[in-house]
This record gives structure tokens, sequence and C-alpha cells, in this order.
């Protein structure tokens, strides 16, 4: 009776440690950050993935929104964390213009953070009021020309994607255009609808629900090639701006000094994640080119990207004080 005792005590205790063990791993909690505000690239990105990240990491997955100067607020909130994969960021191309178009920001780009996961690609489209009567860049180009400084557009914010697109097309196509920074992409594509701007260059990911509103007149796609999502638009390029290239890659970066092996166990949940059908087929609805790499590949995509991001601010004429 005595073994018998100690053996049930021995198997309350052993299931006692499962529960407790199972309950810990239940309660971790992972922070996407977004540096922007509902409605970003970033933000609809994060959201399409997060339950099933959570799942296949065995914890509970948040999405959250710290919004403010260009991204860098959000931005610096995940370099300060500490570096346990715990607390990601959700960084696009505004994370390296960034490090070229601000005299100082909270945190350096490239030595604040790891990067953890590619998730793939999206371009821009340039979008004008249907009420304009502008029915081509070309069009809206040359009546740029005619009335230098009395066309506008919206943007992101300072510094984001969105604002150095469209500063961009405006330097390579040497027509004089107005800045109006909002605090996020539907923000500033409300403005657009509402006709109080005349242009938004805004990620596909924004820009495809209004393919066939009557209040939008789409443009231009910014990408070297045509998107597969919007195959009828031209590029730019085609459009009247030869050379011109400008879109976005998507990933999750962590605080520097996040140990290699938890950034190779998220980087392959992450990539077991976008292999799932129902996955592909909401980014697919959001305009974006679902992608993976390893992990060293992609931190060679960084710094790659880092310098051409040099190039594109030089370009664009933009700094930010």
């Amino acid at each position: 009776m005595f073994a018998s005792l100690l053996a049930c005590r021995s198997l309350l205790a052993a299931a006692l440690a499962l529960s407790f063990a199972s309950t810990a791993q239940a309660e971790r909690l992972i922070r996407i950050v977004v540096p922007f505000g509902a409605g970003a690239t970033q933000d609809t990105v994060a959201r399409t993935f997060s339950n099933e990240l959570g799942q296949a990491l065995g914890a509970t997955v948040v999405v959250e929104n710290r919004a403010g100067a260009g991204g860098s607020v959000g931005t610096a909130q995940v370099a300060k964390s500490a570096p346990d994969g715990n607390t990601l960021v959700l960084a696009a191309a505004s994370h390296n213009l960034a490090s070229h178009l601000y005299a100082k920001l909270p945190y350096d780009a490239q030595k604040d953070f790891v990067g953890v996961s590619f998730l793939g690609r999206t371009g821009y489209v340039v979008g004008v009021p249907a009420s304009s009567g502008i029915s081509s860049l070309q069009a809206m180009l040359q009546r740029a020309k005619a009335q230098p400084g009395t066309l506008n557009y919206a943007s992101a914010g300072n510094g984001s994607a969105s604002h150095l697109a469209s500063a961009l097309l405006a330097a390579q196509a040497g027509v004089q255009l107005q800045h109006i920074p909002m605090k996020s992409t539907g923000d500033a594509v409300t403005e657009l609808l509402a006709g109080r701007v005349q242009l938004v260059t805004g990620a596909t990911i924004g820009m495809l629900a209004f393919e066939k509103d009557p209040r939008v007149k789409l443009l231009a796609y910014s990408g070297a090639q045509r998107s597969r999502f919007l195959p009828q638009l031209p590029t730019v390029a085609e459009a009247g701006v030869p050379g011109f290239v400008f879109d976005s890659w998507l990933g999750l970066l962590a605080p520097a000094g996040t140990p290699p092996a938890e950034v190779e166990r998220i980087n392959a949940a992450v990539r077991k994640v976008l292999t799932e059908p129902v996955v592909q087929e909401r980014l697919a609805r959001v305009g974006v080119e679902a992608g993976t790499l390893p992990v060293k590949e992609f931190q060679q995509l960084l710094r790659d990207d880092w310098a051409a991001s040099a190039r594109v601010v030089k370009a664009a004429d933009v700094r930010i004080e």
C-alpha cells in the first residue's frame, strides 16, 4: 500500500509539473510592434498571420500599434526591449530609409536590431481623386508642371515609405508637389477619397480596395514590373518616368543581442506559417508577394537595402531634422 501511495504521489507531482509547464508556455506573450497606425502596410500584414504564428510558437502573439515620427517611436521601443524574442517589430522600407532621412534617431537601424524573418514584398500605387479629371500619370505630371507647387500629396507621415515614394516620383519627374503628412495610410486615403488632396502613393495593400471605387483613379504601379494584383496598371517607368522603381520588403526584427537560437526558432515558425494556404491567400488579398528567407540571407538583404536606401533618400532630396 505504501508503494502504491508513493506511486500515486509521484504521478500527481508529475501531472502538476506538466500542468505548470504547459501553463507557463501558454502564458508566454510575444508582441509584434507595428510602428504605424491602423491600416498601414505593417499593421495589415501583422494581423494576417499573428494567430497562426502564436500557435506555431506555443505562445500568444499580439499586435501593438505604436505610431509616430515616421515609425521611429515604435521602433525605438523595440530597440530598448529585452533581447529575449518576446518583442519584435514588423518593419519595412521605412526602417532603413529613416536612417538617412533623420538627422538623429533614438536607435541605430543596423546595430540595434537583428533580422529575424523575411515576409515578402509590396509595391506602391499612385492614385488621384476621380473628381480631378486626371486619367493618367502623364496627365498628372503635365498639370503639376503647368501649376508648380499647387498640387499636393498625402502620406502616412514624415519619413514613411509613402512619403518617400511620392517625393522620389516628384524629384525624378521634375515637378513640385506639396507634402501633407498624416498619421497613417488610412488617413491619407481618406483625404484622397474626400478630394482634399490631389495624390497618394500608397502601398498596394491600402490601394487594392479602391480598384473599382468610382471616387479614385489609380494611375500607375511603382515596381520594376507590373503588379500581378493590378496587371492593368502601367509601371511608373512605363507611364512616363523612366527608371523609376520603389518597393518595400517586409520582415520581423528583434532587439540586438537576441540569442541566435531564438532567432532561428522564430524564423522557422514564420516560414512554416507562410506555407499555409490560408495565410498565403490573406497576404495575396492585400497585395503582398509573400516569401521566406533563411536568417543569414534576410540579414544580408537588410544590409544591402540600407545602402540602397541612402541612394533613394538622396534622389528624393528629403531631409528631416
